[in-house]
C-alpha cells in the first residue's frame, strides 16, 4: 500500500511517543527524520557518516547528534544538528512530532523527530561529519522483502538488528529500527 503525507500526519496525531527513563550513563541525542514529499512519492533523507566523527563511523544515519546544554528542546537539538550537518535551515522543516525513544548499545537515548520538507533544499554538506546525503523511497522500507533481521550479542544481551540494502548502502541498526518504528506507527493508524 502506498504511504502518503496524510498517512504520516495522521499517524503522528494519533500516537504518543513512548518516553524511556534517562539513565545517568546515557547520552541524550536527537535525530531528524526528514520526510520529503513530492510528485514521485515520499522519500526520506539519510546521511552516510564519515570516519572522522566520534560515534557510529561510516554508518548510514539520520541527521542528528548529542543534545547540548544550549538546546531549548529535543526538537531544537535535531534541527540544530541538521543545519550543522546538511545546511537545512529550520524554516524549511515542518515538525510533525516525535516517535518512541530508542536506546542504543553505545549508550545513547535517541529521540526521533519527524519533519516534512516540501522539497529537498540545496544541501551544504559538512564533509567533516557527512560523506554524502541521499534520499530513499519510504516505500522501499515498507516492503518486508527488502529487510532482513539478525541477532547480535552486545554486552551479554541478544538483540534483534534490522538491515536494508538500498542500492550500494547498508542501512542497519538504530537507523533501520527508527524507520521500522515510523512505519509501524503509520500502519497502526490506518
Amino acid at each position: 500500500m502506498t504511504i502518503s503525507e496524510s498517512d504520516i500526519r495522521v499517524a503522528l496525531e494519533k500516537t504518543f511517543a513512548q518516553k524511556k527513563v534517562h539513565q545517568p550513563y546515557q547520552k541524550r541525542a536527537a535525530v531528524l527524520v526528514p520526510i520529503i514529499t513530492g510528485t514521485k512519492g515520499i522519500d526520506i533523507l539519510l546521511t552516510h557518516r564519515t570516519d572522522r566523527v566520534e560515534h557510529h563511523k561510516n554508518q548510514i544515519s539520520f541527521p542528528g547528534g548529542t543534545v547540548d546544554n544550549k538546546d531549548k528542546s529535543i526538537i531544537d537539538a535535531a534541527l540544530r544538528e541538521t543545519e550543522e550537518e546538511l545546511g537545512i535551515h529550520s524554516d524549511c522543516v515542518e515538525i510533525l512530532g516525535v516517535i518512541d525513544e530508542v536506546t542504543t548499545p553505545s549508550h545513547f537515548l535517541i529521540t526521533p523527530v519527524i519533519g516534512i520538507l516540501k522539497s529537498l533544499p540545496r544541501l551544504r554538506v559538512n564533509h567533516i561529519e557527512v560523506q554524502q546525503a541521499f534520499t530513499a523511497p519510504l516505500a522501499f522500507f515498507d516492503d518486508e522483502n527488502n529487510m532482513r533481521m539478525e541477532y547480535r550479542t552486545f554486552e551479554g544481551k541478544k538483540r534483534e538488528v534490522y538491515f536494508y540494502e538500498y542500492e550500494d548502502k547498508t542501512i542497519w541498526g538504530v537507523t533501520a529500527f527508527i524507520i521500522r518504528l515510523l512505519l509501524r506507527r503509520i500502519a497502526e493508524s490506518r
